[in-house]
């Protein structure tokens, strides 16, 4: 994971990485088939060679790209955890809990949805 090590340590506040840590390695250990990737300094997870979920940081939250298809399906449950979303992501606060059963049911429903795409990203 030497990758994941070298965009973690790109992040100064050390409790910004730490919660970023948690969430790869929850990611790691809850979907073993997925892939750690840094691609365009944007940390993300692949699943035979497509794109799954990203993440970027800020210095007041850190993003979550489901891709559109994602945000569209989960967008009520997104606002109902009381996060800010845009068309492509979601932000979650540094200071906030992170609600890892949505995350977990959107990558669920990225796996099963992309399961048979070969492109990196949705057509």
């Amino acid at each position: 994971m030497e990758d994941m090590e070298r965009y973690l340590q790109t992040i100064e506040n050390e409790e910004h990485r730490m919660c970023l840590r948690q969430i790869f390695d929850w990611i790691i250990k809850t979907f073993t088939s997925l892939e750690y990737k840094t691609l365009w300094k944007q940390p993300m997870f692949l699943e035979h060679g497509t794109f799954i979920i990203g993440f970027s940081a800020s210095n007041k939250h850190f993003s979550v790209s489901p891709e559109e298809k994602g945000m569209e399906q989960f967008s009520k449950k997104i606002k109902e955890a009381g996060y800010t979303q845009s068309k492509n992501l979601f932000r979650i606060k540094w200071d906030e809990p992170v609600n890892f059963f949505l995350l977990e049911q959107i990558i669920n429903y990225n796996r099963i949805d992309k399961a048979n795409d070969t492109a990196f990203w949705r057509k």
